[in-house]
Parts: C-alpha cells; structure tokens; sequence
C-alpha cells in the first residue's frame, strides 16, 4: 500500500474527530488510535511496518508537535530551515542551501502551522500584525511575514538552537578562534570589559555570544534581554531572563528591548546581556555600560568593526537629538573590546578581528587591533588561515588591575608575530 498524502490526511481526520473533545490526550493515545484509524481505511491491503510507523508519525506530528516540519526539525544536520509559501521549503545544511520535497498541502495548512507556534509564546501575528519573530520550544528562533507583505504566501524562516550549548572548546576545535584568543577574551570577560560583538547575518553572532556568557562568574547576577530568549547561561543561578512582547490586536501592550533595559537597571544587575541592538536601544544599552554595569555584552549586525560604530551611531540617532560627538564619545567610553565575526566563502564562520577601542580623540575613534585573521591559502576547497596576534599592545588594562586578573601574558610576546 502506497503511503500517499491523501491517505495521511484521511487517517490524521478520523483521528482529529475520534479523540475531539478528549482531555490528556497522551501521544500513545494518539499512536493507538491511529493505528486503529489505519486498519479501517487500509482494509485487507497490507502495510508494512515502516508505511504504518509512517502514519502514525504523522498523526502525532500534525497533533502534538509541527506536522511537516517536525522530521526537519529532529534532523540535526540541519541548521535552518527556510519556508517561501506553501509550496517551497528550503534547510540549510553544512553551509549548503538546497529545497525540500516536502510541501504543505495549502496556505490554510502552513497559516495553522504560524499560529500554532506563536500560540505558544504568547504572541500574535495576523494581517493587522503580520511581521513576527518567536522561538520554538527548545529555543530555535522563529521569524514569520504573512501575506501580503510577503507576495508569495507566509514566510517562516527558523534557525534551529543547538541541541547542546557550543563552548569556547567547540569554536576551537572548529577553528573558528584561536586558543591564545579564546584565553584572552576569558580573561576580558572576568575583569568585566564591556564587549560588543559584530558580524553579517548567520556570522554565529548569538552562538558566540552564549559562549562568552558562560566565562561570567557564577556568583554574579545577570539580567538577559533579548527578542527571542537563546542565550543558554548555564553556571549562574542569579540569573533573570526577559524577553521582548509585541502588541495586541489594538496597538498595544508592547515591550520593546529599551523598555526591557530600563527595567533592568532597576533589578540590580552587575552585568545586563543584550542578545542584539537595531534600533534606539542603543543608547540604553550604552548608558547602562557606562553607570556601573561594566562586563556588559551585546551584538549588532555589521560589516566591520568601525562600520558597527558607525551603525551604533545611527541607532543612538533614532531615539534622541543629542550632538553627534556627546553619541561618539557615550560609545568610545561604554565599548572596551569589539570582536568581529564573519562568514567566508566556504561556509566557515571565523573571528575575523578582536580590537579595543581606546577612545575617541580629535573627532575619530582610536582602533587598536588586537588580533586580525590572515589567510594563508585554500585545500579541497576549505579556506586556511588561522586569528594572529598583532604587533600592537592591549593599552587599557586596568580593568584587569582592578580585578585582580593576570595580564602579564596579554602582551607578552606580541613580537614574535
């Protein structure tokens, strides 16, 4: 017997009607009364083992967990998952973009889908609203744009969460940083520098982030603010989470990430997290950095180091009217350290730069290069190279006097590179 999407549905409806209006309804309810479902519509046919555990996956999927899109999501090669309308699905994998078989059988099936996720973090998105970001129970970030914003149907795109949290050993191991680099930045996140973290889209700027988290004392208390909660900090029990609420149907009810940042000044944060800055909460962020809550950390989409200055500016501009050098020299004395993340062409995503800002003179930002990626060729089509160390000196190390951290190694050695 021929396992046919007519006949999945056919099963999933008598399912749907058997158990309508049943409480606790447990997914081996569901695996029994499906294989019930099946032998009635089946007959004499004969089905085998794998067509039968077929329709009852099916049946729990569409039931319990995301239909369609459930086998995707249990895949672990798969990185993302990109929906254009009902009839096209595309994943990534291993860096590599290709389109999926699969497809939803009409927009009304891919629009329950959307709802049924945003149902779940309290969120709504209709025509009224029809821009949304949410996340999926175990963290993957979710964006959707409804028609007629999005001119071919619904759009879902997903960036699955780990199934572990990626370490500092795991960038590592993947070259993504080098192990002097990766020490480095430990050593910056105990003595509390406020680091901001730049990079292009899918330039592992979250994954990154999560990492340098976890080099937080456990004994100190952190407030995280995000969009879509992600960051997984696990050694810190004093930890708050909060996480950003659109409006309701009438406009209203929206906590945006400045409100969040507001609040969190309140809540006696020694450290505040900021999954990502767009727009005016720039500013907050940067005042918090700059009235006691140093070891604060952030991200924001750039295409360099100074360009995430530049854009840091644009964003501080948007929510106020303040001289545009009072805005260069709030960042110059908020940022210590920007590292910047990049994506090369053969899908790795590298720290491309770790730079200290050291101030703002003469109406320009004083860079200081720490450690730059140099390319040192190409094999089988994976490029090589390796973050190195500059010939310049890390200048403001009193963070680390303050703090009591070792920095006799920092700059120790700088020449032989």
């Amino acid at each position: 017997m021929e396992v046919t999407e007519t006949l999945l549905e056919e099963v999933y409806k008598k399912v749907s009607v058997r158990l309508e209006g049943q409480r606790d309804i447990t997914d081996e309810l569901i695996k029994d009364t499906a294989y019930e479902m099946l032998a009635q519509v089946a007959g004499d046919t004969f089905v085998s083992v794998s067509q039968r555990l077929k329709v009852v996956n099916h049946c729990l999927n569409s039931m319990k967990k995301l239909g369609i899109l459930q086998p995707i999501l249990d895949d672990a090669s798969i990185t993302e998952i990109m929906i254009n309308g009902p009839k096209h699905i595309f994943i990534e994998r291993d860096g590599r973009l290709s389109e999926l078989e699969e497809h939803f059988e009409s927009d009304k099936q891919l629009e329950d889908l959307i709802q049924k996720i945003v149902a779940k973090v309290n969120r709504t998105v209709d025509s009224s609203n029809p821009i949304c970001d949410a996340r999926l129970e175990d963290g993957s970030r979710v964006n959707i744009v409804l028609a007629p914003i999005a001119l071919d149907g619904a759009t879902v795109t997903i960036r699955k969460f780990p199934e572990k949290v990626i370490s500092f050993h795991d960038l590592i191991k993947w070259q993504s940083i080098s192990e002097e680099a990766a020490a480095f930045l430990q050593k910056c996140v105990k003595a509390k520098y406020n680091i901001f973290v730049s990079g292009g889209t899918g330039s592992g700027k979250t994954t990154f982030l999560n990492a340098l988290s976890n080099f937080i004392p456990s004994d100190e208390r952190i407030i995280t603010i995000e969009d879509s909660a992600e960051l997984q900090i696990q050694n810190v029990r004093n930890l708050v989470r909060l996480e950003t609420r659109n409006a309701n149907t009438e406009g209203k009810g929206a906590i945006t990430i400045r409100d969040l940042i507001k609040s969190s000044l309140r809540m006696r944060p020694e450290r505040i997290v900021v999954g990502e800055v767009r727009g005016a909460e720039a500013l907050d962020m940067l005042q918090a950095m700059n009235t006691g809550h140093d070891g604060s950390l952030s991200t924001g989409h750039a295409n360099s180091p100074a360009d995430m200055l530049s854009r840091l500016e644009t964003m501080v501009l948007t929510g106020c009217s303040f001289p545009i050098e009072a805005i260069r020299q709030q960042i110059a004395s908020a940022i210590d350290l920007i590292v910047h993340l990049g994506r090369l062409s053969d899908k790795t995503r590298r720290v491309l730069d770790i730079v200290e800002l050291k101030g703002y003179v003469n109406g320009a930002y004083v860079l200081n290069p720490l450690y730059q990626f140099r390319r040192t060729g190409e094999s089988g089509g994976k490029i090589l190279g390796e973050l190195a160390r500059t010939e310049r000196r890390f200048e403001n190390t009193h963070k680390f006097e303050m703090a009591g951290v070792d920095c006799g190694e920092i700059n120790q050695g700088k020449a032989r590179r």
